[in-house]
C-alpha cells in the first residue's frame, strides 16, 4: 500500500496568473489549432483541428448531426460504440456523405406523404424543411421542398399530400452538379433563398447548400475536413468486438478511433492497439484511455496510442468514484500525465497528445485544462445541451431541458465500456438526468471560443503550445472561492439608484 503525498485537486481549484500582453497578442492572432494524433516532436500531426473541443463518446451526445455541426465549428465528434456495428458504421457514413458547404439531404419524403406525417418528421428531427423526392430518398428525382412555412395543420388538413403544399422544383432556383461552392453561395444571396438544391443526372437530388452553413463558415472559418472536403468524424470502439468493429468503421470512413473505457490501464487496451497497428500500420489512428497518472500514460503510449484520454470519475454524469472508490481530481491527473507526456516526448522524440475527459464544469475549466497541458477537451454535458444532440427535449416547470445519461447508467447498459461481462451492467457507474436546453451549438461554442482567446491573450499566448509553456497557475483557497461566490451574488442583487 502507498499513499501519494498530494491533495487530489479539481480544475476549478486553480486560477491563471496574467502574463505580459504585447501588441501582437490579440484575439485575432490567437490560434486554437491542435493536434489529435501523435507526431514527431517539432513536426506536424497528420490530423489536426482548429478547435480543441470534441464531443464525448456517448449515446446522449454524439449523433451524426452533432458530429456535422461540430466539424463545421472546427472540432470533431466521436460516434458512440454502444450500438450494433452496422449502425455505428452507417452513422459514420452519414457524416462523411457531407462535404463542406454541400449537405447530404437526410430528411426526405415522398410526394404522397401526408402533411401530418411531414409535420411529425420535421418536429421529431427539429428541422424546418424536408426535400420531396420521387421515392423519398436522398438520391431520388427532386420534386420540391416542404417546410414549416408551407402549411399549418390548423388551416390545412393533415391528410393532404405533401405535393399539395410543397414548393415545386420547377418554381425553385437550383444548381447543376459540379457547381462550385462560391457560385452556390452567390446564388443563395442573389436569389434571396435559404436552401439551394444541387441536381445531378436525371434530375436526381445530389446535395443541398444552406445559407446557415455559409454563416457558420464565416463565423468559424476553419471546418474540420479531410482531403476530399468531407467532414472529419471519429468513433469509439471497445476491447471486446474490435476485430469486427474496427474494419467496419474504417471502411465507413472514420478518421479517428478511440478505445472507450472508464479505465484504460489494461492489457486489453494494449492488445486492441496492437490489432489496429498490425492490421493498418500508420494508416489508422486509435487513441486510448482513460488514465489518471504517468504510469498509465506511458503504458498506452508504448502500446501505440495515437492520443491518450485523461480522467476517471470526474464526469458530471459519472459516479465511478462513489461506486468503486477509483479516480483522481482532474487537475491532479492532468498535471501528472502531462509531465509524463513531456518526458516521453523528450526521451522518444514522439509527442502523444492528451485529451482531457471529464471534470470540466465551465468555460474557465476548459482554459485551465488547456493551460495544464491538455491538447483537446472531450465534453459530454456541454454538448448534450444543444439542439444538435440526439436526446429528447422535455419541459419541467416551464424550463426546457434535454435528457442526458451516462454510459455507465442503467439506461445505457453499456457493459462493454465498463468491463462488466453480463449483458446488463451489474452496478451503475453513471446516472440519468436532465440538462438545461441552450439552443444551437454554434451560438454557445462561439462564446466559448471568445472566452478562450481572451484568456490566452491575458496570459500573453497566441497558440495552445505557447499557452501551456507560459501558464502560471495558483491554487484557490476556500476563502477565495467564498469571495468569488459573494461577488456573483452581489451582481445579481437589485440596485436602488435613488439611494446613490
Amino acid at each position: 500500500m502507498r499513499i501519494l503525498d498530494e491533495v487530489s485537486r479539481s480544475l476549478n481549484e486553480y486560477l491563471l496568473i496574467p502574463g505580459l500582453t504585447d501588441e501582437e497578442c490579440t484575439p485575432a492572432n490567437v490560434s486554437l489549432s491542435t493536434p489529435l494524433v501523435k507526431h514527431p516532436v517539432g513536426g506536424q500531426a497528420s490530423l489536426r483541428v482548429a478547435l480543441p473541443l470534441c464531443s464525448a463518446v456517448m449515446e446522449a451526445v454524439s449523433s451524426p448531426r452533432m458530429a456535422i455541426a461540430l466539424a463545421q465549428a472546427g472540432g470533431i465528434g466521436f460516434i458512440h460504440q454502444n450500438q450494433r456495428v452496422e449502425q455505428q458504421a452507417e452513422d459514420i457514413r452519414s457524416v462523411k456523405r457531407n462535404k463542406a458547404g454541400f449537405r447530404h439531404s437526410d430528411l426526405n419524403v415522398r410526394p404522397s406523404a401526408t402533411l401530418g406525417e411531414v409535420a411529425g418528421l420535421l418536429h421529431g428531427a427539429s428541422r424546418d424543411v424536408a426535400a420531396v423526392t420521387s421515392d423519398g430518398t436522398a438520391s431520388g428525382v427532386f420534386l420540391g421542398l416542404i417546410g414549416v412555412n408551407d402549411f399549418h395543420l390548423g388551416r390545412h388538413s393533415p391528410d393532404l399530400p405533401a405535393q399539395a403544399r410543397m414548393r415545386p422544383a420547377a418554381e425553385m432556383v437550383t444548381a447543376p452538379s459540379g457547381v462550385s461552392l462560391q457560385d452556390a453561395n452567390s446564388l443563395l444571396w442573389d436569389k434571396h433563398i435559404y436552401v439551394l438544391p444541387v441536381i445531378g443526372d436525371e434530375g436526381r437530388l445530389e446535395s443541398l447548400v444552406l445559407r446557415r452553413d455559409y454563416l457558420m463558415h464565416k463565423r468559424f472559418a476553419s471546418e474540420s475536413v479531410d482531403g476530399e472536403k468531407r467532414f472529419l468524424v471519429a468513433a469509439g470502439i471497445n476491447t471486446r468486438d474490435h476485430e469486427e468493429r474496427v474494419p467496419a468503421l474504417v471502411d465507413a470512413g472514420a478518421d479517428l478511433l478511440c478505445i472507450d473505457s472508464s479505465d484504460g490501464y489494461t492489457v486489453w487496451q494494449a492488445r486492441t492497439l496492437q490489432f489496429v497497428r498490425e492490421k493498418y500500420g500508420d494508416r489508422v489512428h486509435c487513441g486510448a484511455g482513460n488514465v489518471v497518472d504517468g504510469a498509465g500514460f506511458r503504458y498506452l503510449a508504448d502500446a501505440g496510442a495515437a492520443f491518450v484520454k485523461v480522467g476517471i470519475g470526474g464526469g458530471s454524469i459519472c459516479i465511478t468514484r462513489d461506486q468503486k472508490g477509483i479516480g483522481r481530481g482532474q487537475a491532479s491527473a492532468l498535471l501528472d500525465v502531462a509531465r509524463e507526456r513531456d518526458a516521453y516526448a523528450a526521451q522518444t522524440g514522439v509527442y502523444v497528445p492528451l485529451c482531457c475527459d471529464g471534470g470540466v464544469l465551465s468555460d474557465r475549466d476548459i482554459a485551465v485544462a488547456l493551460a495544464m497541458g491538455a491538447d483537446f477537451i472531450m465534453l459530454g454535458r456541454y454538448f448534450a445541451r444543444f439542439e444538435e444532440s440526439p436526446s429528447r427535449k422535455v419541459t419541467v416547470g416551464g424550463q426546457v431541458y434535454k435528457e442526458y445519461w451516462g454510459e455507465g447508467s442503467k439506461r445505457a447498459r453499456n457493459a462493454a465500456r465498463y468491463g462488466q461481462h453480463d449483458e446488463d451492467i451489474a452496478f451503475p457507474e453513471g446516472v440519468d438526468g436532465l440538462v438545461p436546453f441552450v439552443g444551437s451549438l454554434a451560438d454557445t461554442v462561439s462564446v466559448t471560443v471568445a472566452k478562450l482567446k481572451a484568456t490566452m491573450v491575458s496570459c500573453g499566448a497566441t497558440t495552445l503550445r505557447n499557452f501551456n509553456d507560459k501558464a502560471v497557475l495558483t491554487v484557490v483557497s476556500s476563502a477565495s472561492a467564498v469571495q468569488a461566490t459573494a461577488e456573483i451574488q452581489a451582481r445579481d442583487l437589485p440596485v436602488d439608484i435613488t439611494s446613490a
